[in-house]
């Protein structure tokens, strides 16, 4: 990492909120690394139920799928009063998944996106700088100390980042318990938030054999706790409440919580930010706090991706306390009202039977289900972070989860947000009339500058469905509706407040702290653009689908055979805030062009919604390296079947997706111009590329499209020749700058000639050897 910091973000805590975290920041592009104190994952499932939101967010990332199937319940409680959760969507109730299975599923996802997850590591220091953060652990092998832009606390009630931190937590303590175990080996009834003579008692048999019982005695106040308590405190409580005996059992893990309550002032602390229990306390009832944990970083992780990738303003990450603050205090007070009302003793009864109504009444009990699922959840989408979602009815809530039909098949809205980009969709209906279709072209052009960031996509919902012929509609990567309408300027402004401006600016020097709290960046001047480099996967090919994509273009990294390779580029380009695809085709054989084309027009679609290729550079090649004699008529076929006639056919198939302003760049050769008796053959096809240049100009320029050839010399490819000290000091002095070419030297030429400074340039041969043709 530049400036000495190690990673963009550290994440403390590898429970369920930190590695959802992590795998968010990784879908974002941004360098994670987890601290978890605890050497391994723990035993304990103390949460086990997700509720509908957090399902849909499964969905969304492709999670369902290792989950498989969990036990569902339709019916849930409030405050231990039976409630119906269901509401529209395809996960109503409540789902039983162990927590130990949540982290295990959570941990592979994160891991195989990239995150680096070190356990065993105890933070024990924090600093806080002007432009970095500064963290000291205790590890397996000693100290360790870590730099990084950002820090979050996903580390629980107890936070070593909040403590470290010196960040104040207002609440209360608790007043009242809940002491709950899981027990192997014991035969009692179930027993569903029974209210008995002394107390409230739960017993569940889980399928396994195991039981959890949870047992709380009316009047009882806690004292305080510095571990978790025997099990013979729960034994002789659950035998005062229920007069049964369940001494016999072996405890898999016991432990208390209370009604104590807390939550910070605020989520963010400058580059110190919290998620989970770490910026909010509360009695786990009905298995919400695990659920207002995970949602918080799903809502956190692409902001903050923006943010450390200098394309963000500090409002986009400020908007995570302001959207996430509410919703925990909303939820904090509802299960304040809960404890109240479950561990409350005769006196909570008059309060309970008003509530048994309530939640039978069709508006009383949706809106209970609404709040408990987090299904009814909106965030202020406009201008002001106060407008409390004003506008279209769907304006802030989250995206219905819905078939859609486009014109490539079906697919669902769950399946459009797997990447974690966000969505721009026209649900006009694929092939509506021709005036929305007009509109929605000139709104696909305007998020052009965001391909990197945003699927455009035409698609018709079912007539039943909410999004029945809505429009337009622009989704953040967390599902939530960001912006509806046809005008283009709303969505620009909807695209640069929560997608963040299109290209980074440069980190600030360390010794220059002028614009250490700013993360924001300037545009490149191949932004919105499009580009196929071919044979990109090495060498000149591959620098410049790396300069190309830092100047703001989308690449598609053409390679034949090394998949690795390109994907390696791809990573690379990726790593560094830009975006690419890899395709696979051979050139020189039957088919090849149109193979090519298949795999770019697709990768061009999921990503722009459209074909369209803005710049084509001819790289790939073969090079002979043979004598006259050793010449063979299928070595010469070869040479000129990839080195000539595919860029030829390629430049006829691309003029169907080139539009007014298109860039062709043919990579030529030094050796047109300069003799070498090992290479007449693969010389032979490189003057053919050239004319290529030549001839086309003039078709292409009423077209404004440009074509020019870039003739490298000696330039590092990778050769094993390059490692030979005496090798290289030779071919040097060929050059008029005494060195031999690196690929870079190249691409900065291509570059130019894809950018409007070369727009009066066509027809050209560009003289890219270093001077080695000037004899």
């Amino acid at each position: 990492m530049a400036y000495g910091i190690d990673t963009q973000v550290v994440v403390v805590g590898a429970g369920p909120v930190g590695l959802m975290l992590a795998g968010e920041l990784r879908l974002g592009g941004a360098d994670v690394i987890v601290l978890e104190r605890l050497t391994s994952p723990t035993t304990e499932s103390r949460a086990s139920t997700l509720h509908a939101r957090t399902m849909e967010i499964f969905d969304c990332r492709g999670l369902l799928e290792r989950i498989r199937t969990p036990p569902n319940e339709q019916r849930g409680h409030f405050g231990g009063i039976p409630l119906d959760l269901t509401l529209p969507g395809p996960y109503p109730g409540q789902w039983k998944v162990p927590q130990t299975r949540t982290e295990e599923v959570l941990q592979e996802w994160a891991l195989s996106l990239g995150a680096d997850v070190r356990r065993g590591h105890e933070v024990r220091g924090l600093s806080v700088r002007p432009d970095h953060v500064e963290i000291e652990a205790l590890g397996p092998g000693g100290p360790v100390r870590l730099r990084s832009l950002c820090v979050v606390g996903c580390d629980g009630e107890n936070s070593a980042v909040r403590r470290l931190a010196g960040v104040d937590f207002p609440g209360e303590d608790a007043a009242r318990e809940l002491i709950r175990a899981d027990v192997a080996g014991i035969d009692i009834p179930d027993r569903r938030f029974e209210r008995l003579e002394n107390g409230l008692a739960i017993a569940a048999r889980r399928s396994d054999g195991v039981t959890r019982v949870m047992v709380h005695e009316f009047g009882w106040a806690p004292r305080p706790r510095t571990g978790a308590p025997e099990f013979d405190e729960i034994v002789a409580a659950w035998r005062r409440v229920t007069g049964e005996d369940i001494s016999g059992g072996t405890p898999l893990w016991v432990n208390a919580f209370g009604d104590a309550h807390g939550q910070l002032t605020s989520y963010r602390h400058g580059r110190v930010l919290f998620a989970g229990d770490a910026a909010h306390r509360q009695m786990p009832i009905g298995g919400q706090a695990l659920n207002l944990g995970l949602q918080d970083a799903v809502n956190l992780g692409w902001k903050l991706a923006v943010q450390v990738s200098r394309r963000g303003s500090d409002s986009l990450l400020d908007s995570y306390h302001a959207e996430r603050h509410p919703v925990g205090v909303r939820v904090l007070a509802n299960i304040r009202a809960q404890a109240t009302l479950l561990l409350g003793g005769p006196e909570a009864e008059p309060m309970r039977a008003v509530l048994a109504e309530v939640a039978t009444t069709g508006d009383g009990r949706a809106h209970l289900a609404g709040m408990i699922s987090g299904l009814d959840v909106r965030y202020a989408m406009g201008d002001g972070l106060d407008d409390g979602g004003a506008g279209h009815p769907l304006l802030g809530l989250r995206l219905p989860p819905t078939r859609l039909s486009t014109d490539e098949g079906e697919t669902s809205t769950a399946e459009l947000l797997r990447r974690g980009r966000a969505l721009l969709l026209n649900l006009s209906g694929s092939g509506g009339d021709a005036s929305a279709g007009g509109r929605f072209d000139g709104l696909r052009r305007a998020a052009g500058p965001w391909a990197d960031r945003v699927t455009t996509l035409a698609a018709k919902a079912p007539d039943d469905s909410p999004l029945a012929d809505v429009g337009a509609v622009l989704v953040r990567p967390d599902g939530h509706i960001a912006w509806t309408g046809h005008d283009t300027e709303g969505l620009t402004t909807a695209l640069e407040r929560w997608l963040g401006l299109v290209r980074p600016r440069p980190a600030p020097r360390r010794t220059d702290h002028r614009n250490t709290t700013k993360w924001r960046y300037d545009m490149g001047k191949l932004t919105g653009k499009t580009a196929l480099v071919t044979g990109s996967s090495r060498g000149m090919g591959r620098a410049t689908a790396i300069r190309l994509a830092r100047e703001g273009a989308l690449v598609a990294v053409h390679y034949t055979a090394n998949k690795e390779a390109a994907d390696e580029v791809v990573a690379t380009i990726e790593k560094d805030g830009g975006s690419a695809f890899a395709v696979c085709a051979e050139l020189g054989v039957p088919g090849d062009v149109h193979e090519l084309f298949l795999g770019l027009e697709r990768g061009l679609k999921e990503r722009t919604g459209s074909t369209e290729l803005n710049i084509l550079v001819n790289n790939a090649g073969v090079m002979g390296g043979v004598s006259v004699e050793e010449t063979s008529p299928e070595s010469f076929d070869r040479l000129f079947a990839v080195n000539a006639k595919a860029p030829f056919f390629i430049i006829q198939r691309a003029l169907k997706n080139i539009p007014s302003g298109g860039r062709v760049i043919n990579i030529s050769s030094g050796l047109t111009r300069f003799a070498n008796p090992d290479e007449i053959a693969y010389a032979m096809t490189k003057g053919a590329v050239e004319q290529l240049a030549l001839h086309f100009a003039k078709l292409l320029g009423p077209r404004n499209i440009t074509i020019n050839s870039v003739a490298p010399g000696i330039t590092r490819n990778g050769s094993p020749v390059f490692d030979i000290p005496e090798a290289v000091e030779q071919m040097a002095g060929l050059s008029a700058f005494n060195r031999v070419g690196e690929p870079e030297d190249v691409a900065d030429v291509v570059a130019f000639l894809a950018g409007d400074e070369a727009r009066w340039i066509t027809g050209s041969f560009v003289d890219a050897t270093g001077g080695t043709l000037l004899g």
